[in-house]
């Protein structure tokens, strides 16, 4: 029997709008940077969860459909764009990974005709980029000077939190047709997957509070 404990959903809702209200609270201070798309995306994923699934039904757009072809493409190109082009600085990096990522959803157009439940593929293509991208960016952090000051990194708190949720759920998604099968094992993934993004939008406002932005 598959367990999704409501408090978990609460609770994320929660961290989801903490990190929306640090990010809006500091505003000021990075509305001259790119940080300030940063709040824009929270924005959007604040408004979708609290209400994306009645403005979806309204177009007759079913749930997984628009969680899986709006939101999850969403949140990998924008982190694709934050850390390719804006942290790492390399263009081509991020024409390269947003190609793959967009060429990963065609060998799964079977949703148009309502096979589709989670494109897991898209996933692990998405999740394998972010964890390239996380390693690039902590090389990055370690060959400079200011690693002693990595707690005024903004980058830092983001790339703690994309490591345990995208890359820690990889083998949630990658697999998850498989760990379907096994209700047990479903449900101990559920459970850390609600948890790390909890822990991950945290990570998010702890980036808005304690980081200073570059331009």
């Amino acid at each position: 029997m598959y367990n999704k404990p409501s408090i978990l959903l609460i609770l994320l809702n929660f961290f989801e709008i903490l990190a929306l209200l640090a990010g809006i609270i500091n505003y000021n201070n990075i509305k001259k940077t790119y940080w300030k798309w940063f709040v824009v995306y929270l924005i959007i994923i604040v408004i979708y969860e609290l209400f994306g699934v009645k403005i979806f039904n309204y177009f007759n757009i079913e749930e997984r459909i628009s969680f899986s072809y709006f939101i999850v493409p969403l949140e990998f190109l924008f982190f694709i764009w934050l850390y390719a082009l804006k942290s790492l600085k390399k263009e081509k990096l991020f024409i390269t990974c947003s190609c793959i990522y967009i060429l990963s959803f065609f060998p799964n157009l079977s949703i148009l005709k309502g096979k589709f439940i989670f494109d897991s593929f898209n996933y692990m293509i998405g999740a394998l980029i972010m964890l390239i991208l996380v390693s690039l960016e902590f090389l990055k952090q370690i060959k400079n000077e200011n690693i002693l000051m990595f707690n005024q990194n903004k980058m830092f708190y983001i790339n703690i939190g994309i490591i345990l949720f995208y890359v820690g759920n990889l083998p949630f998604f990658g697999l998850y047709y498989p760990i379907m099968k096994e209700p047990k094992i479903w449900n101990l993934y559920y459970i850390y997957f609600m948890i790390s993004n909890c822990i991950m939008y945290f990570l998010f406002a702890a980036s808005f509070i304690w980081g200073k932005p570059k331009s």
